[in-house]
């Protein structure tokens, strides 16, 4: 297993994370009506808002995990934050980063994953909107460009709160 890098912008992306003021809040229906509307689509048993501080990711909202959290160093979601575009993992068993992962070789026998970095104006990534599966399985542009969407209404949400807009209407 590879354990994802510290990026270069460490303390920055943390300052950016924590002026949020999200960390360790309660859920909330504008980003639970997301990820909802992420695991439908997507036709995955688990969608997560992860947000990634200095040791771990934490679940702003999740579905079909009843982890609140796991360490950074098993995440997913710390090599997320590293790619500008999304990570997408079509089987983690073959993928050298992640083929002897606890999540994988254990529950929830992640196999499928896709993460699309949070990514702050300043240009730190905060964390991700993701999909797993435990079937391998592929993804299509117009996947991805659904994906990328449903993140960039996760950002605009985090900046300005407000209202949530309709999802999927």
């Amino acid at each position: 297993m590879q354990i994802a890098p510290i990026p270069v912008n460490e303390p920055q992306r943390l300052e950016a994370l924590r002026a949020l003021l999200i960390l360790d809040t309660p859920p909330e229906e504008r980003f639970d009506r997301i990820v909802e509307f992420a695991a439908a689509e997507f036709d995955v048993p688990i969608a997560l808002l992860s947000l990634i501080d200095e040791k771990r990711q934490w679940f702003k909202s999740r579905i079909g995990i009843g982890l609140c959290e796991t360490p950074r160093n098993i995440s997913f979601c710390g090599h997320a934050i590293h790619c500008k575009d999304i990570l997408v993992v079509p089987d983690a068993r073959v993928d050298e980063r992640f083929v002897d992962n606890p999540l994988v070789l254990g529950a929830p026998f992640i196999r499928f994953y896709a993460g699309a970095p949070l990514i702050m104006p300043g240009g730190q990534a905060i964390g991700t909107l993701c999909l797993i599966d435990t079937k391998v399985r592929r993804i299509d542009s117009t996947d991805l460009s659904i994906l990328a969407s449903l993140r960039d209404l996760v950002v605009s949400e985090m900046l300005s709160p407000g209202e949530m807009p309709e999802v999927g209407a």
